[in-house]
């Protein structure tokens, strides 16, 4: 494994461990206060002791025993915090009323507010843990029970400096209510060093009757002490603070004395300084949420963009795509019907040479057919001179490359209009007289065919049938109208041969031929066009790993010739709409936006694991709707069938992927300033003559 896949691999493993810890701390957590849920279930295991006993629990398995307030004692106990609102209005008063409180405190919300769990130390207060992410321990798996506990502690030694033994399970209440679910999660606590405080009076502010019943709530009826339940979060707390401005001094005026937990039931100080180690791994432990929270926070913007880019994307291609299609057949001027000399570089392409050659020559325009054999070892040259057809020459050189070979024929040419052709190509009869077409406009330099795919049988072929209908082909119509070309595919494309020579002929620098010189032309001044009913049928690789090889030169070949240049953003003219429109264009939806996927699609197993999975179904339906409906205009724009697009959501889980794959490995690539050599794809032979061609009418 290259050290770039392993870099990404470890970026994508800690983005979804980021994920998945956001998702356990943020959506896996009992939301509804704590009074909401009644227990219920069989008790007969809960020792009697503990059930008719008082409200702070030792569940030491030899004996269990409990602890009650001492008499006129009360301990306001506040659970669900710290809350940045309301927390701190609850500590003023307590601070003005000369109380200390005990306060059970959620994990997640100690990360996100530590000053406040601070404050509350500091202050004199005692401190509990009510979990890690207020989850019904009752209800948890064992492994989830000790999760919580331990990250409970952890978060609080980071934040806070000390640790606590006290406990207050959520969803609890008095000990009389405790059922063997809940018994066996205190008996589990307790192993794990926790006192359990449980309640004997609830003032019920969750529900929020009003002050008055609040007060009601909180008031003793006879002297014996207390532990009150009160809130500090979970939603607005004025009644609660309305009814302990009044509860208090009342409660004073009764000779009730207001202390800590461990204060109103006799039992030594729970909370101590934490050791250094525990500091240091709760400070871990938060740091780790706190990047979790921050990942996904960029990966929302991140989410935002890709989403905007998308649609921009779709938009901005179907618009330009009906207007480029009212307009196709316009006429350049007058027809166009000079002979044309057409370059077929050729390297070990006997398999399909013959059926390409003959597909020229029985062109309905004039040509002369010049095959560069560029040292092929498969008698390429060999079988074409064998055919002996009127019209075809063939040239032999040692083995030099795709662009020698195309500089050769370029160099042997007959006439000024060229026309540049893939030895695995076939040609519709009239494809090069519609491909000449343009150059009756002297502003031309280059004219763009319309590639098909025509081994499109199985899946693989269908996904590349559609990517060359639906992304190529309205993307060429864009550019067009922009008058920023970036590519004329080396399958047919058409040339001026002055244009050519005077920017010095193909170059060998780039891995994507076509793409540097229709660059070059643009930033020459000349204009390159598309001309959509010119067509000729290629073929697709037919495996996975011949496409990767396929595509991943071709990306890293756009790259390259994007990179050398990038001269044109600052330029005028011609040359600045390539510059500004076209590479800008290529840079946002050819590269960033499918750098974004692998985030993407990370995100949707975390909706789909965290949030409402419904609600990540309707955006993915809306997504593939999107995209089903530029399929169904691109298709009928060249005349298509529609039936292949029933395959488009199997394209989402694995060609999307692959095309993905290609672009970060191809970046990757060029980051890291490696030169990758030529990679060329296994020919079948699988085009004899032009497949049927489609409607050529379309629609506006």
């Amino acid at each position: 494994m290259r050290t770039h896949w392993i870099v990404l691999t470890i970026l994508l493993v800690t983005l979804s461990g980021s994920l998945l810890l956001h998702g356990y701390t943020h959506h896996l957590f009992g939301s509804t206060p704590d009074g909401a849920v009644t227990a219920a279930g069989p008790h007969d295991a809960v020792p009697a002791a503990v059930a008719t006993g008082g409200p702070l629990i030792d569940a030491t398995a030899a004996s269990p025993r409990s602890a009650k307030p001492k008499a006129k004692t009360i301990a306001i106990t506040f659970d669900d915090g710290p809350d940045p609102e309301w927390t701190p209005k609850v500590l003023d008063l307590l601070r003005a009323q000369r109380v200390k409180a005990t306060f059970f405190v959620i994990g997640t919300e100690v990360v996100a507010h530590p000053e406040l769990a601070r404050r509350i130390v500091a202050e004199g207060h005692q401190i509990g843990v009510h979990t890690f992410t207020h989850t019904n321990l009752a209800s948890a798996p064992e492994w989830r029970r000790s999760l919580e506990l331990r990250q409970s502690q952890l978060i609080l030694a980071g934040a806070t400096g000390v640790s606590t033994s006290l406990l207050r399970p959520p969803y609890s209440s008095e000990a009389n209510a405790l059922t063997n679910r809940d018994w066996s999660a205190i008996k589990q606590a307790r192993e794990a060093g926790y006192l359990t405080v449980l309640t004997t009076q609830d003032s019920e502010d969750w529900r929020r009757p009003g002050t008055a019943r609040v007060i009601a709530n909180s008031t003793p009826k006879g002297t014996a002490g207390q532990v009150l339940l009160m809130h500090d979060a979970g939603g607005d707390r004025t009644q609660t603070l309305e009814a302990l401005k009044r509860l208090i001094p009342a409660l004073k005026a009764r000779h009730f004395r207001f202390a800590t937990v461990s204060e109103t039931v006799g039992i030594s100080p729970p909370v101590h300084q934490a050791s250094k180690l525990e500091r240091g791994r709760g400070m871990a432990v938060i740091g780790a949420m706190r990047l979790s929270d921050g990942a996904l926070g960029v990966v929302t913007w991140l989410l935002y963009a890709a989403g905007a880019l998308s649609v921009l994307r779709a938009i901005t291609t179907v618009i330009a795509a009906r207007r480029h299609a009212r307009e196709r057949y316009l006429s350049w001027g007058e027809p166009v019907t000079e002979p044309v000399s057409v370059i077929v570089p050729a390297y070990n392409e006997s398999a399909g040479i013959e059926a390409a050659v003959r597909s020229l020559i029985a062109s309905d325009h004039p040509v002369e057919v010049i095959v560069v054999d560029d040292g092929s070892s498969d008698g390429t040259a060999d079988l074409v001179e064998s055919l002996n057809l009127p019209g075809v020459r063939v040239i032999r050189q040692p083995n030099a490359g795709k662009p020698a070979a195309l500089n050769t024929g370029l160099q042997a040419a007959s006439y000024e209009l060229v026309v540049m052709v893939d030895g695995d190509t076939v040609f519709e009869p009239d494809a090069i007289r519609m491909l000449v077409q343009p150059f009756a406009d002297p502003d031309v330099g280059a004219v763009s065919g319309n590639a098909k795919v025509g081994n499109r049988q199985g899946l693989l072929g269908r996904w590349q049938h559609i990517e060359y209908v639906v992304g190529f082909n309205l993307d060429r119509r864009l550019f067009d109208l922009a008058e920023c070309m970036p590519t004329v595919p080396g399958a047919i494309g058409g040339f001026r041969r002055s244009a050519l020579e005077r920017i010095g002929g193909l170059s060998d620098v780039t891995l994507a031929e076509d793409t540097d010189l229709t660059m070059a032309l643009c930033r020459d001044g000349w204009r390159v066009v598309y001309e959509e009913r010119a067509r000729a049928w290629t073929e697709a690789p037919a495996s996975l790993g011949a496409l990767w090889r396929q595509r991943y030169r071709w990306c890293y070949g756009t790259l390259q010739a994007m990179w050398k240049h990038r001269g044109a953003w600052v330029q005028r003219g011609q040359a600045g709409k390539l510059g500004r429109r076209g590479l800008t264009y290529l840079l946002l939806f050819q590269v960033l936006l499918p750098l974004l996927a692998p985030v993407v699609d990370v995100f949707a197993l975390y909706g789909l694991l965290f949030l409402n999975p419904w609600r990540v179904g309707v955006v993915w339906v809306g997504f593939l709707a999107l995209q089903f409906g530029m399929g169904v205009y691109a298709f009928r724009l060249d005349g298509e069938k529609a039936g292949p697009l029933w395959s488009l959501p199997l394209q989402q889980f694995v060609y999307r992927q692959l095309m993905y794959l290609v672009v970060i490995q191809s970046v990757f690539t060029a980051l890291a300033g490696s030169r990758l050599r030529w990679q060329r794809m296994e020919r079948y032979g699988s085009l004899g003559v032009p497949p049927k061609s489609p409607a050529t009418e379309g629609f506006p």
